[in-house]
């Protein structure tokens, strides 16, 4: 069966076009106009819809809360927000809500599509993705965390941990790449699907929520280590950083 999209946009004119050529890729498409119809849709049949496109400035309840509430309730498909906000702040309180990627409008046809085929194919293969020893589990574990990638439960010190989905995310792209100097470019690519060229001080914002959760002293990390004019690292046994 083919991919079921829903698209959350209240200009109907642009909602009917990309309805169209998402149509055109092969996908099925339903469209609403507001934020509580979403909801409602997802909640009819949660397993039904395969990514959420969603725009910010919608009637009933903003675009925020709604990626929201499909996070709150366990939901973990992928939501692409596109809207004509551009602030980094917009753009950071919407990876804060649980988004998985961000496209400004004036948007590119041959950008979206690809971050839609993109998206749902990360989401296909999420449970074998990456290179490192961790790659393929469920469970892993390092200095007092314990992290269940597929529940998102984390626990520090035996205390549940709360940790939005981009988080979970920027995590495990860590943990399946050990060892590894990752550099800015790269997280901004494959973890927030930006242009790595892109001015933004979002990979430095969740690298420091990571720390405060995780590392026992977070001005001195020990796992979590900046890498200085190369990116960052994440090392699962622990060690200072070196500048």
């Amino acid at each position: 069966m083919s991919k079921h999209i829903l698209i959350v946009e209240d200009e109907e004119h642009l909602a009917i076009g990309i309805k169209y050529n998402l149509e055109a890729e092969g996908y099925r498409v339903t469209t609403v106009g507001d934020g509580p119809s979403s909801l409602a849709c997802i909640e009819e049949d949660p397993a039904d819809v395969d990514l959420v496109v969603l725009d910010l400035m919608l009637p009933g309840m903003s675009g925020y809360a709604v990626c929201e509430a499909i996070r709150a309730s366990g939901n973990d498909m992928p939501v692409l927000i596109l809207s004509a906000r551009t602030l980094a702040e917009d753009r950071t309180r919407g990876f804060e809500v649980g988004a998985d990627q961000y496209l400004m409008k004036p948007f590119d046809l041959d950008e979206l599509l690809s971050r839609v085929k993109n998206l749902l194919a990360l989401y296909d293969r999420r449970a074998t993705g990456g290179t490192g020893p961790a790659a393929s589990a469920e469970v892993f574990e390092f200095g007092n965390a314990r992290v269940n990638f597929q529940t998102f439960q984390v626990t520090v010190d035996d205390r549940p941990s709360r940790m939005t989905h981009l988080e979970m995310k920027l995590l495990q792209y860590f943990v399946t790449n050990e060892g590894r100097v990752i550099p800015r470019q790269e997280l901004l690519e494959n973890v927030w699907g930006m242009r790595g060229n892109l001015n933004t001080r979002a990979p430095d914002q969740f690298i420091r929520r990571l720390r405060k959760t995780f590392e026992p002293d977070p001005a001195n990390p020990r796992y979590f280590l900046t890498i200085r004019d190369a990116g960052y690292r994440f090392v699962a046994k622990g060690e200072t950083e070196k500048q």
